[in-house]
């Protein structure tokens, strides 16, 4: 008998491709939606990448509701708890992503652990393992935690640490078998699964589209969600991974450097990426009237990096080069019609 996966929130980015390449590799999988409305549309994305998609189960849960998630784990060997709240900051209330972000990851480990699960990997962030200060440049590893106290923190990077103390702190008291290992992605890249979930690849639809006047000095650590899918796949099945984080980020590359090579790969397809480069004083200006701008300003200029030599040395993960993930993406964007 082939063992079961549990992977939560089957409407996200990463989690489409995380069910497609679990099928695929033989493994029984269910997920999680809040609502039977989007079960076609979820099977029918995953059937893009697999032809095994009408074996996927699904369960209904909610993130901020206990209900549902003792059914949902029921007779599964492994949990990948991906689900998580996204926002850039559009609410003042930084608790409307915290609250749920933490609660929902207990409502996961509890069902769990209740349940007899082998292991549960957790989706964190790579922002969960970086320097407070914005101020501050230079290579990190999983060692370090952000400080979510730390006035200005922005309130998705206090949810993704909060929700990842609070399992991690759960594993510690709970004392069952059940055991824990984090992921910690960078920024998530590649080819999409269907035209709803487009998440974080809405960077690079918004230069091909330019949807931009110009690319802020913005640096982003570009991994491709399929490489972050095998290192999710690998921290759930090695005996070296659990009680362990690892931190899935990519190549390093500014804003202006995706811009170039959109412009370099895809010839008259990105016509309409910008060119120039935003100075800081316009990206400020202009922050002021845009929530999705407002929560990229403390970044200006910053070039914080994180190491993956755990994740390459214990797990052997090796994630490809950031220019193939952005032109994959961007490729696969034009080609759904999506930019």
């Amino acid at each position: 008998m082939s063992e079961k996966v549990l992977v939560t929130g089957g409407g996200g980015f990463i989690a489409r491709w995380a069910i497609a390449e679990l099928l695929q590799r033989g493994y029984e999988v269910r997920t999680t939606l809040r609502s039977p409305a989007k079960e076609e549309l979820v099977r029918s994305a995953v059937a893009r990448a697999t032809d095994r998609a009408g074996e996927l189960e699904f369960a209904h849960a909610d993130l901020v509701r206990p209900e549902g998630w003792a059914a949902a784990v029921s007779g599964c060997d492994y949990v990948l708890h991906i689900a998580s709240p996204l926002g850039a900051d559009r609410s003042r209330d930084a608790e409307t992503l915290i609250t749920p972000a933490r609660e929902g990851t207990l409502h996961v480990m509890r069902a769990a652990a209740a349940a007899g699960v082998k292991r549960v990997v957790v989706t964190s962030a790579a922002n969960a393992a970086s320097p407070s200060s914005y101020g501050l440049e230079g290579v990190t590893d999983e060692t370090l935690w952000t400080d979510p106290d730390q006035p200005g923190i922005p309130a998705y990077r206090q949810s993704k640490t909060i929700a990842e103390r609070a399992a991690w702190d759960f594993i510690e008291k709970q004392g069952s078998p059940t055991e824990l290992t984090t992921v910690l992605p960078g920024a998530v890249f590649g080819p999409v699964l269907g035209a709803d979930n487009s998440g974080s690849v809405q960077v690079i639809s918004r230069l091909l589209t330019g949807a931009i006047p110009g690319t802020p000095r913005i640096g982003l650590e570009v991994v491709d969600v399929r490489d972050l899918v095998d290192l999710h796949l690998r921290a759930m099945t090695s005996p070296h991974a659990a009680g362990e984080r690892f931190l899935g980020t990519g190549e390093f590359m500014w804003m202006s450097d995706i811009a170039k090579t959109l412009q370099d790969q895809l010839g008259p397809d990105a016509a309409k990426v910008p060119t120039r480069q935003l100075p800081d004083i316009a990206v400020r200006a202009l922050a002021l009237l845009s929530p999705d701008l407002r929560a990229i300003v403390p970044g200006l200029g910053r070039r914080n990096r994180h190491s993956t030599a755990k994740a390459q040395r214990v797990l052997g993960w090796s994630p490809r080069p950031g220019a193939e993930t952005v032109v994959d993406c961007a490729r696969d964007l034009l080609a759904q019609g999506l930019a």
